[in-house]
């Protein structure tokens, strides 16, 4: 299997720290990873065409044309896309298919980074959550605007208002896997964050 991991974007959500987290994740299962920073990375074919799997960490930011074209289309033609949080349901606002693609995209958290709130498992018999039982961060929080087709693995309340928390869905013949935990390297530290994002990235490419 081989990765690519894009970092880059906002420095809030530490891209650095978080990419050498999740490729050290990766490669403890195998995974071939390459690790740029720069969205030119897209426009590489012959990486692109060799890829299982790519894990976008950027939150915000413009992305070209001649990039977004390129990543869409490997999506599509069954690469799997997997990330969380900003790095990737809060990147390249003005660009509805990327976000269509990811099946949600960031828009509000009340209360800022120092809220604690549960995540529950709504799903405990899907491969990708069996054995995780309900947990505890403290964090952004995130409110999302989200695609209705998207199957709902976990949640988080606001109040009364039940909030998908982590997501699959399919982009053509891609797989797309996606969590809203994950504001700084520090959540990942949170073992069922942690295990939810290797499971959902094995998953995306095709390892499990």
């Amino acid at each position: 299997m081989k990765a690519l991991i894009v970092q880059g974007g906002w420095d809030g959500h530490e891209p650095k720290p978080v990419s050498e987290i999740l490729a050290t994740v990766l490669q403890e299962s195998g995974v071939d990873v390459t690790v740029s920073d720069t969205l030119d990375a897209f426009t590489d074919e012959a990486l692109m065409k060799d890829l299982d799997l790519i894990v976008p960490i950027w939150t915000m930011g413009d992305i070209q044309a001649d990039q977004l074209k390129p990543l869409l289309a490997a999506v599509q033609g069954g690469c799997g896309i997997a990330g969380l949080h900003g790095g990737m349901g809060d990147a390249f606002r003005l660009q509805t298919e990327y976000q269509y693609m990811c099946g949600g995209q960031w828009v509000a958290h009340p209360g800022g980074a120092g809220v604690t709130y549960g995540v529950h498992i709504l799903d405990p018999w899907h491969p990708l959550t069996e054995g995780i039982s309900d947990f505890e961060v403290t964090s952004e929080q995130y409110y999302m605007h989200v695609d209705p087709a998207i199957i709902v693995l976990a949640t988080c309340n606001f109040g009364h208002t039940v909030m998908p928390a982590v997501w699959i869905k399919s982009y053509g013949e891609g797989r797309v896997f996606y969590c809203s935990v994950g504001h700084i390297a520090a959540d990942l530290d949170v073992p069922e964050v942690k295990e939810l994002m290797k499971r959902g990235m094995l998953w995306a490419g095709r390892q499990a």
